[in-house]
């Protein structure tokens, strides 16, 4: 991310003149100051890598793997990973759990949070499906005792079941478990941990990188006119506004 990079040099070399106005940075001294700036290309490999297999695009690491001479990864991981993630955005979570265990069974034996909130979206799946009796029973069963132990368990038991007390969900002030958002939610840190466990990071460098830049540029924006990047996209410099 050399554009991060540039501005931030900028932005140190600006502040350091003490102007009293904006500086005009033209696209000829932009863009000598990006080629003075090197970037290994196996770093930008691995930035790649790191993005495709957090994400699971399995067909696309391997290609990209193939085509970069990037290090082998295990893509049979991934496509479990993926699998355990699928079953949990689908509402299949006993499905899930068994998946997760089959992979690694400390993933839960050792994040109590993880499991709670699995098991309050199988309760949450329960009472979707309109099965009252079975999620009351379940919740007796196998959260109350959870919340026993627990306050915060407890706080997130009582406002799920408290779906059962409105006919009409759309008026429910915790109608929201019912979204598909919870689903990815759930999903979202299941695949956060079993990255973890494989001693993978759980989030993507990449848009963290680039929020990074969009940071530099606003704050370099108070102290220069540059040719600035808006669409990310296609990362297309635009001629400075003076």
């Amino acid at each position: 991310m050399s554009l991060f990079w540039i501005a931030i040099r900028q932005l140190a070399e600006i502040e350091e003149q003490m102007a009293t106005s904006k500086k005009v940075i033209t696209r000829e001294e932009w863009e000598k100051r990006l080629n003075d700036i090197k970037i290994r290309k196996e770093d930008m490999n691995k930035l790649v890598m790191n993005f495709l297999v957090t994400e699971g695009y399995v067909e696309a690491a391997e290609k990209f793997r193939i085509e970069s001479g990037a290090e082998h990864i295990d893509l049979a991981t991934i496509t479990d990973r993926m699998a355990v993630k699928r079953a949990v955005q689908c509402g299949n979570v006993e499905d899930a759990i068994e998946k997760v265990n089959d992979l690694n069974p400390e993933i839960l034996d050792t994040n109590p949070q993880l499991f709670f909130h699995l098991q309050q979206q199988r309760l949450i799946e329960l009472i979707r499906n309109g099965k009252v009796e079975e999620a009351l029973e379940f919740a007796q069963e196998e959260l109350a005792p959870r919340g026993e132990e627990n306050q915060s368990f407890l706080e997130e038991l009582e406002r799920t079941v408290s779906l059962l007390a409105f006919e009409d969900v759309s008026n429910c002030p915790v109608g929201e478990l019912l979204d598909i958002s919870q689903r990815l939610k759930t999903a979202n840190e299941v695949n956060a941990a079993i990255l973890t466990s494989q001693s993978h990071e759980k989030d993507p460098k990449l848009p963290s990188l680039l929020k990074m830049l969009i940071w530099a540029q606003n704050q370099l924006d108070e102290k220069a006119a540059y040719p600035r990047i808006n669409d990310l996209s296609n990362a297309t410099l635009e001629d400075p506004a003076v």
